[in-house]
């Protein structure tokens, strides 16, 4: 898949399918939408193409009114939403930047300069939802009569439902937020999924009662940063889970992993109070040695909640904390309490 940030490149034009939204979390009602894009686009020899907006336009208004509530918490990072995009089949993803200007922009604009210009469309397919332009001035009337005066087809796509309930990103935030996993995973499609390279960290897992894992490395850690100082990213959920762990080695690792903001540690700490989805393999392949994890790209499939993150008052209290997560993340995957597979 072809991903481009903008309208300004010789790559784009010639005429596509098209679909578009935030796409967060890449639902199954997503999937159908885009299976439904890619029929159309076959049908007219043309690519499929779907666009979507970075930062999400509800982070640009929070940060405007500067009031960080307003901002919804996240299914997908950036990266994750295009990997699941490019596994649904298209062709190209274009990521407009969501600024003052394109928040501005007359939904008559966004036709004219967007959609007939930029990207030479013909065929458009939207949610029955579908609201865009300034104050979300636009709907599918809209550009279904755009449509039939610049020569472009336009379709919507009714709700899609699982067990009679409307599968939306809402609906997923919400199972994520209360610890559904398994309802969050019927919606998505496919467990909750967050990737990303492998970073250092304070290394405090190593420090922590190294005896007590028997190997020598303590709580050894994969360290994902979600967000920094200039983009901040706030997941669906928190707390520590029963994951995992794709790409490290041929087959998938089970671990325990902690995503938030670790309340147990200073906030003046090497990670400075930010996002991290920490994860600790309960089984480290020796071949990748104990240096082995940083820089490579992983797949932390988050399984089962356990509880959420708590704040532990010594070093002591958090080993002990720590020693019966990966307890009961063995009981949970069903592996005796000894046994290192």
């Amino acid at each position: 898949m072809k991903i481009f940030r903008g309208l300004h490149h010789r790559d784009l034009g010639g005429g596509c399918a098209l679909t578009i939204g935030n796409f967060d979390g890449v639902h199954r009602g997503h999937q159908a939408m885009l299976r439904q894009l890619a029929q159309a686009a076959a049908a007219r020899g043309v690519k499929s193409c779907v666009m979507t907006f970075e930062p999400h336009p509800r982070d640009y208004f929070a940060a405007v009114r500067q009031q960080p509530d307003l901002a919804p918490a996240r299914i997908s990072t950036l990266r994750d939403k295009l990997a699941a995009l490019a596994s649904c089949g298209m062709d190209q993803t274009v990521i407009l930047p969501f600024n003052a200007r394109l928040a501005s922009q007359p939904p008559e604009r966004f036709i004219s300069d967007v959609l007939v210009r930029g990207l030479q469309v013909q065929y458009v397919l939207v949610g029955d939802d579908f609201r865009f332009g300034a104050r979300r001035a636009g709907d599918y009337a809209m550009l279904r009569e755009a449509g039939q005066r610049h020569g472009f087809a336009v379709a919507d796509l009714p709700s899609y439902e699982v067990g009679g309930e409307r599968v939306s990103s809402s609906a997923v935030r919400q199972a994520l937020a209360a610890g559904r996993m398994d309802e969050a995973a019927a919606l998505l499609g496919r467990p909750w999924t967050i990737s990303g390279h492998v970073i250092h960290g304070r290394r405090l897992g190593r420090e922590l009662a190294a005896s007590s894992t028997g190997s020598g490395d303590g709580f050894r850690t994969l360290n994902l940063l979600l967000s920094n100082r200039r983009h901040a990213w706030k997941p669906a959920a928190s707390g520590i889970f029963v994951v995992r762990v794709h790409g490290l080695s041929d087959q998938p690792l089970p671990g325990v992993a902690n995503l938030g903001v670790r309340p147990s540690l200073d906030s003046n700490d090497v990670n400075a109070g930010r996002i991290l989805l920490e994860t600790h393999c309960l089984y480290w392949p020796s071949s990748l040695g104990p240096e082995g994890g940083y820089g490579k790209i992983i797949r932390v499939e988050l399984l089962h909640k356990l509880h959420d993150e708590l704040r532990y008052h010594s070093l002591a209290a958090l080993t002990e904390g720590i020693a019966r997560d990966i307890a009961e993340a063995r009981r949970w995957l069903g592996l005796p309490a000894a046994q290192r597979i």
